[in-house]
């Protein structure tokens, strides 16, 4: 049986300004934005190419402090290509680190350790990691 993560819920303090940050900025699509009633509204955002989504709304996580995540973690195949992206479109993000040592042999050195990080506008911690060849 297959297990997939699909949905993450990211706690934020403005829905608006969080949809703009994920959408304008990171480039997420927007999935979609609902008001089922009762005061709630549950925004579905997707990264390019991810079968993972995070939802932002009102009323969806009561127990949770905007900012409250950290080490959400994306993928991506070139660390430096994300970054150039990160940064045209005004994110403010770390240049690339390099945690360890690549694991495997040959092809690009940043795989596998290669990874920038950026916070969302409410403190939640985002990192990038470059992963082009899986062992």
């Amino acid at each position: 049986m297959n297990w997939t993560l699909e949905v993450v819920v990211v706690p934020v303090s403005d829905v608006d300004r969080a949809k703009d940050f994920y959408s304008d900025k990171l480039g997420f699509h927007v999935d979609h934005d609902v008001r089922p009633g009762n005061g709630m509204r549950i925004v579905q955002l997707t990264p390019p190419g991810s079968a993972c989504s995070i939802v932002i709304g009102e009323g969806v996580v009561p127990k949770m402090e905007p900012g409250y995540l950290k080490g959400l973690q994306l993928v991506v195949p070139d660390i430096k290509a994300a970054h150039a992206e990160l940064v045209e479109r005004g994110v403010d993000v770390t240049d690339v680190q390099v945690l360890g040592e690549n694991p495997n042999s040959g092809g690009d050195a940043l795989d596998n350790v290669g990874f920038v990080f950026f916070d969302d506008p409410d403190g939640n911690s985002w990192a990038v990691q470059q992963i082009s060849n899986r062992a």
